[in-house]
């Protein structure tokens, strides 16, 4: 239990306690934890003595104390758990709590390099009934890899930032034609976020995946489907993902998801000897999709066919080196049925079957579409953490 007013049954008590960085005003950015409706400025903390942390926690983004390592981040935690606990530490804590309505959040962490993967056998199918009709919907290699491309670090963004409508080459019977997306869509994503790095050369375990991995982070992948069904043979996506991906402000640490993580599906047929996992296990996140506010889809995150520790081992199997503020996706998460996808190109199966949001039949977002992604985990004593949503709205073409 926390001294901390309003906190119980928030999803974000003291069993969870997400990292992130705000501003207040016109300030310096700083890094806090948030608790219920506040958030706890460690930067405040560290300097008072509070909190130990090599001076990581007095930096802008939360980089330098992901690169400290799992035994470091896990006696932060428990420090931060014992001053929100303990009523003898309230006096000297409260003044650091600010109300989280009243700061502005930041990109938590300097993204070095960005990877997306393509890991829900779900979605993989539906594509492939989409786009290859008539043709086995699963690539040959598809069950052998966790199949991925790498993605622009430079423009992912954080929850919030507006997302302008992206111009490209877009396929038509007369050739292309060159314009704003027509087929602009989402993908519902779940981020993993590196802190300590590898050197170059050296291949990391799935074993090793919480040794490397702080925390995770929802992310919603936006694509330009038009953009990206006339670019990506031979060489995968490129512009039409390029322009823009919304990560969550709040960084969830891999302590608080202890009671989440459940039994990944069986696969079929056994993987390569460095995908080998055990135990085998994939995480319990339940995803909602909000469309302009009204509830569209619950993609499980549980189903996904590629485990967090298969794709980091995969990243790393021919010697790419890890870095610290590296950010993998798990590409989009969809369930077998339709109120379960994480795509709007699924929900509408390729625009071919509207569905009705606000009164109105859709298939793809319009300028000022707001698209939201929530999404909750069981934590301990049959309490929810609540993960920090991620949200964009679309602007015109420039």
């Amino acid at each position: 239990m926390t001294w901390v007013t309003g906190v119980d049954g928030s999803g974000y008590g003291v069993h969870h306690l997400p990292y992130g960085v705000f501003r207040v005003a016109d300030g310096a950015p700083r890094i806090g934890v948030r608790i219920g409706d506040f958030v706890l400025d460690l930067a405040g903390a560290e300097d008072a003595d509070l909190v130990l942390a090599g001076g990581a926690l007095r930096r802008p983004t939360l980089n330098a104390f992901l690169a400290l390592g799992r035994p470091q981040w896990t006696a932060v935690r428990q420090r931060i758990t014992e001053l929100l606990t303990d009523p003898a530490h309230r006096a000297a804590v409260e003044p650091l709590l600010l109300p989280v309505d009243e700061v502005r959040m930041e990109l938590p962490f300097e993204v070095a390099d960005y990877v997306d993967f393509y890991s829900s056998e779900h979605h993989a199918t539906n594509v492939g009934l989409i786009f290859r009709p008539g043709q086995p919907p699963l690539l040959p290699n598809w069950k052998h890899l966790p199949i991925g491309y790498h993605g622009r670090a430079g423009t992912v963004v954080v929850s919030g930032t507006p997302v302008v409508r992206p111009h490209g080459q877009r396929p038509s019977r007369e050739g292309p034609t060159f314009g704003p997306s027509a087929r602009l869509d989402i993908e519902a994503e779940v981020g993993f976020v590196v802190g300590v790095p590898s050197p170059l050369g050296h291949r990391v375990a799935a074993a090793d995946f919480a040794d490397h991995v702080f925390g995770v982070v929802l992310v919603n992948d936006w694509s330009a489907r038009d953009i990206q069904a006339w670019e990506y043979q031979p060489l995968g996506p490129f512009l039409g993902k390029s322009f823009a991906t919304s990560v969550a402000a709040w960084v969830t640490p891999l302590d608080a998801l202890g009671h989440a993580f459940v039994p990944a599906p069986e696969q079929d047929p056994p993987v390569a000897d460095y995908l080998r996992d055990e135990p085998h296990l994939g995480l319990d996140l339940r995803l909602t999709v909000n469309w302009n506010g009204e509830p569209v889809s619950q993609p499980p995150f549980a189903g996904m066919y590629w485990t967090p520790a298969q794709q980091l081992a995969h990243l790393t199997v021919n010697g790419a080196a890890l870095r610290t503020g590296d950010l993998y996706a798990s590409g989009t998460v969809s369930g077998p049925r339709r109120d379960q996808v994480g795509s709007f190109l699924e929900l509408s199966w390729g625009g071919t079957e509207p569905i009705t949001v606000g009164g109105t039949e859709r298939t793809f977002l319009a300028d000022g579409d707001t698209v939201t992604i929530i999404a909750t985990a069981p934590g301990p004593d049959g309490t929810t953490i609540a993960l920090g949503e991620v949200t964009g709205t679309v602007l015109p073409a420039h």
